[in-house]
């Protein structure tokens, strides 16, 4: 399957529930029922495309430099205009790396990277939507507890 122009589907599964299929075949669940809330909702699905867009280029340009990570998670809080259309007018982008003797200048120049070269997200966003980043290195010891 080509990548070059993919295609997702959209499917109404009715009562506010939806289906959507990735172009490389994987079902989604998204539920508009703010009330309910028994899956993700687009908007929240947009702040994690763009969290897990990021996520993947910085660990792989801190395995490539060879830093000792052993956790690693991003949270991405979204600011939104009251009035309608609600798009994002911000969104906050935190790295919280774990591990032994990471270095910092490593991890900014992997976010840097992501930000600006790598994450077609955020290059799809940009400059719409204001995106910051900011990190947090968490030292742990041989055992694996915070030092």
């Amino acid at each position: 399957m080509s990548q070059e122009n993919p295609v997702a589907t959209i499917h109404y599964a009715g009562n506010d529930l939806w289906v959507g299929i990735s172009p490389s075949g994987h079902a989604q669940a998204l539920d508009t029922d703010h009330e309910r809330g028994s899956a993700a909702t687009p908007v929240e699905l947009l702040l994690i495309a763009l969290g897990s867009c990021t996520a993947v280029d910085v660990i792989n340009i801190m395995r490539k430099k060879r830093e000792q990570v052993t956790d690693y998670r991003v949270e991405v809080k979204g600011f939104r205009r009251d009035e309608h259309p609600r798009k994002f007018t911000r969104m906050e982008v935190r790295h919280i790396v774990r591990g032994r003797a990471i270095s910092e200048r490593a991890l900014a120049q992997a976010i840097e990277l992501s930000e600006t070269k790598y994450c077609s997200v955020a290059a799809t966003l940009q400059p719409q939507v204001e995106i910051v980043s900011s990190y947090e290195i968490i030292e742990e010891e041989k055992d694996g507890q915070p030092a």
